[in-house]
């Protein structure tokens, strides 16, 4: 499995950014798709979730109503949709991918991860 994100950048608050995760090496129809951030000095954090057959999707409670994750079969990506943006939201944004198991929002039970991606939002 392969994941690889981009699409991060530097905005100013109130601004937007779309991030993408590209992934291959199998079908991914039975996982589940993450996007996490870090922080300086933080801990890795949930942000958002999708089921990929399902398309259910699952927000942290800082991001819900301005991130929007969404899937797309023909591209075997995952996109994270980021408006509203605040400087809280700096980070490196991670996407991961796994079979569920456990609390889809806890990074312990992700195997794949991709490279990071860095956003910064400025005051």
């Amino acid at each position: 499995v392969q994941l690889q994100a981009s699409g991060g950048g530097l905005v100013q608050a109130g601004g937007s950014l779309r991030l993408s995760c590209a992934a291959s090496g199998r079908a991914f129809s039975e996982y589940v798709m993450g996007w996490f951030r870090q922080a300086p000095g933080e801990e890795r954090e949930f942000v958002a979730a999708i089921m990929w057959s399902t398309s259910s999707t699952y927000y942290a409670d800082s991001v819900k109503g301005r991130f929007t994750i969404s899937r797309d079969n023909a591209e075997n990506t995952v996109y994270q949709r980021m408006n509203s943006l605040k400087p809280e939201d700096t980070a490196v944004y991670y996407c991961a991918a796994n079979r569920p198991r456990g609390y889809i929002s806890n990074y312990h039970n992700y195997d794949y991860w991709g490279q990071g991606t860095q956003v910064t939002v400025s005051s």
